[in-house]
C-alpha cells in the first residue's frame, strides 16, 4: 500500500482530531468569559449580555456541538463567521498583518471552521451515528 493511500485511509480520523481539538481550544475562550477557567484577567467579570458575553456563549455552545460532532457544518459556519468578525473588530484595526495585530488565533479559527462547513465531521461524531440511523430506517 501506498504513502498516498494509507493517509487516505485515516482521512475521517484526522478530520476528527481537527474538529475536535480545535473545538477544546475554541472552548476555553467560551469559559474563560462565562465561568473565568481558565482564567484570564482581560476576561474577568464579562456582562452575559455584552458583545463579549454572547461571544463567549457562541463560543461554548458552538464548541461543546463541535467536539461532539453534532450539527457540524451550520455550527461550523457560525463560529467561522464569529471569529472573522472578531478578527477584523478587534485585531485587523492595530494593523494589516495577523502576527503583529495579534489576530493569528482568529484568523486560523476561522479558516479551521470554514473548511469543517465543507469537510463535515469526520470520524467520530453524533452527526455520523444520526446519518446512520437514517440510513437504517430508510433500508
Amino acid at each position: 500500500m501506498s504513502l498516498e493511500a494509507k493517509l487516505e485511509s485515516v482521512r475521517p480520523q484526522a478530520l476528527a482530531v481537527l474538529r475536535v481539538v480545535s473545538g477544546l481550544f475554541l472552548l476555553q475562550h467560551g469559559l474563560s468569559k462565562l465561568i473565568q477557567f481558565p482564567y484570564v484577567e482581560a476576561l474577568a467579570n464579562v456582562p452575559l449580555l455584552s458583545q463579549f458575553g454572547i461571544g463567549g456563549i457562541i463560543e461554548t455552545v458552538g464548541s461543546i456541538l463541535i467536539i461532539l460532532g453534532l450539527y457540524t457544518r451550520p455550527t461550523a459556519f457560525v463560529l467561522s463567521g464569529m471569529t472573522a468578525v472578531a478578527y477584523f473588530q478587534f485585531h485587523a484595526p492595530r494593523g494589516v498583518y495577523p502576527l503583529t495585530n495579534g489576530g493569528e488565533l482568529a484568523a486560523l479559527f476561522s479558516f479551521v471552521f470554514l473548511y469543517l462547513v465543507f469537510a463535515g465531521a469526520g470520524a467520530w461524531s453524533l452527526d455520523g451515528k444520526r446519518t446512520q440511523g437514517r440510513s437504517a430506517l430508510a433500508a
